[in-house]
């Protein structure tokens, strides 16, 4: 596997068409990965203290309709 320098480097040798298709697919590559982060701490419970607030501050009236 090659270092992160020579990835820098193969990056900045790239033509502006071959690094918009790198930009587009690294921001594909990086949603992906957020996704399965997400998806994964939710199951796990890891968000489940955002829930109990949001439910708390609208019980507690702090909360507006949109």
């Amino acid at each position: 596997m090659q270092g992160l320098k020579e990835i820098q480097e193969a990056i900045r040798k790239l033509s502006p068409q071959e690094l918009a298709a790198f930009r587009e697919w690294f921001w594909e590559f990086d949603a992906e990965l957020w996704d399965k982060q997400f998806e994964e701490d939710v199951l796990t419970g890891q968000l489940d203290w955002l829930a109990e607030e949001a439910i708390k501050d609208l019980e507690e009236g702090r909360c507006t309709e949109l």
